[in-house]
């Protein structure tokens, strides 16, 4: 496109047109065409890391709220549609699991984490080891202290 349109400004203006100007408008359309790729290949990763974050938010709000139910939807809808879960959201989500109780579901996750081939960080296991200890789980808050320990994060 950007070519024959380079090509038909020359004719217009009268410039000649030798064996190689083809050749070089061919090219020139080339590199618009590449360099456009480029342009939407970064902006389309830029707005997939948005995305993320933007889900994020949306997922810690529900679970602030109470909302774990539909939290759950939404991250069980990324993974399932391939999205790269960072720890910070299977943090949301593992805090939305103690905030409701929901210890062994949240040490389910923790394990599925690390499947999914994200590793868990300090705010991991010290917000299940908080829950743990605030309702009286404290063996079960010790064992992860000790692995957190035996991982180097303490």
């Amino acid at each position: 496109m950007h070519g024959s349109f380079l090509i038909r400004c020359m004719i217009e203006v009268n410039l000649p047109i030798l064996s190689h100007t083809i050749p070089y408008c061919m090219l020139y359309a080339k590199i618009i065409k590449l360099t456009r790729q480029l342009h939407w290949s970064r902006k389309l990763k830029t707005k997939a890391f948005n995305q993320i974050n933007t889900y994020n938010i949306l997922i810690d709000g529900l679970c602030k709220e109470g909302r774990l139910e539909n939290a759950q939807v939404i991250f069980q809808d990324l993974l399932i549609k391939g999205y790269k879960v960072k720890v910070w959201t299977y943090n949301t989500m593992i805090n939305g699991l103690c905030l409701e109780g929901l210890f062994d579901e949240a040490m389910t996750l923790l394990e599925k984490m690390e499947d999914n081939g994200c590793t868990p960080d300090v705010v991991t296991y010290e917000t299940i080891i908080y829950a743990l200890f605030k309702n009286d789980e404290n063996d079960k808050a010790e064992k992860l202290l000790r692995e957190m320990i035996t991982r180097g994060l303490l």
